[in-house]
């Protein structure tokens, strides 16, 4: 069982029941991501382990809060507060996010994050315990010491997390995630979304320099997507008419914290 004690997490600590896939072979992986700078491994967790974060994520237990920019500035706003929006406001509100993703950089997701509630000792356990547990398995020595041995780069000592939801309209324009004094060397999504089609966007799309996709990953559940830090890439918008949710836990493995 996942602990539902509410408590801050332990440097290195990793849930009994959050594991890593014995399996991984972080030698065998060391050539392709060497040659791309990027790589896709499935069957990342145990399947028990993937199991019980999928049923958490989904579980409508997450309080969730819709990520977006509006006028260049980053918001996390409630659900219900935007269900409440008058009908003019929240035109305007879907006018400004539209014309910023026209314009250049701008994305609209649910997000819950996982390293502010974590790191603040606020832990919420029950339904949540299992993607609280997700924030210590990626600052385990386990997963830290698989990034390492698979990239090659000795400085990976801390990752942050949030979950992510992405529904119909939801999108993420091309970035390279580079910011001064984030310290970040990898991005990686842990995927856990349990039916997903390629048609239906949604997808991790990596950008060339020429403006053409170089490579694209399908949110595939239980497989761990990683790739250096600066690389153009975004994720495409959920077709219209998806009903489905794209359920992932994401975040930058840093050089410290900061």
């Amino acid at each position: 069982m996942v602990s539902q004690q509410a408590a801050p997490a332990r440097p290195g600590a990793v849930s009994s029941a959050i594991r890593l896939n014995r399996r991984l072979d972080p030698a065998a992986l060391a050539s392709v991501f060497a040659r791309h700078g990027r790589i896709h491994v499935p069957q990342v967790l145990d399947a028990a382990s993937a199991r019980v974060v999928g049923q958490a994520i989904a579980s409508g237990e997450v309080p969730w809060t819709r990520s977006v920019t509006v006028n260049g500035n980053p918001y996390d706003i409630g659900l219900p507060t935007l269900a409440a929006m008058p009908p003019e406001r929240a035109a305007q509100f879907r006018a400004a996010v539209d014309e910023a993703a026209r314009a250049g950089f701008q994305y609209e997701f649910d997000a819950w994050r996982l390293s502010d509630v974590v790191e603040a000792g606020e832990r919420r356990g029950g339904p949540l315990a299992a993607l609280e547990a997700v924030y210590d398995l990626v600052n385990s020595e386990a997963f830290l010491g698989f990034v390492r041995a698979m990239t090659g780069d000795p400085h990976a000592v801390y990752a942050d997390a949030q979950a992510t939801r992405y529904t119909a309209g939801h999108f993420l324009t091309a970035h390279d995630d580079a910011v001064e004094g984030k310290n970040r060397l990898f991005a990686y999504v842990l995927n856990f979304t349990p039916v997903w089609r390629a048609d239906w966007g949604g997808l991790l799309l990596f950008h060339d320099a020429d403006g053409h996709v170089s490579e694209g990953y399908t949110p595939t559940f239980n497989a761990l997507n990683i790739f250096r830090v600066p690389q153009a890439h975004a994720v495409s918008q959920v077709a219209s008419f998806v009903t489905a949710s794209r359920y992932s836990i994401t975040g930058w493995i840093r050089s410290r914290r900061g």
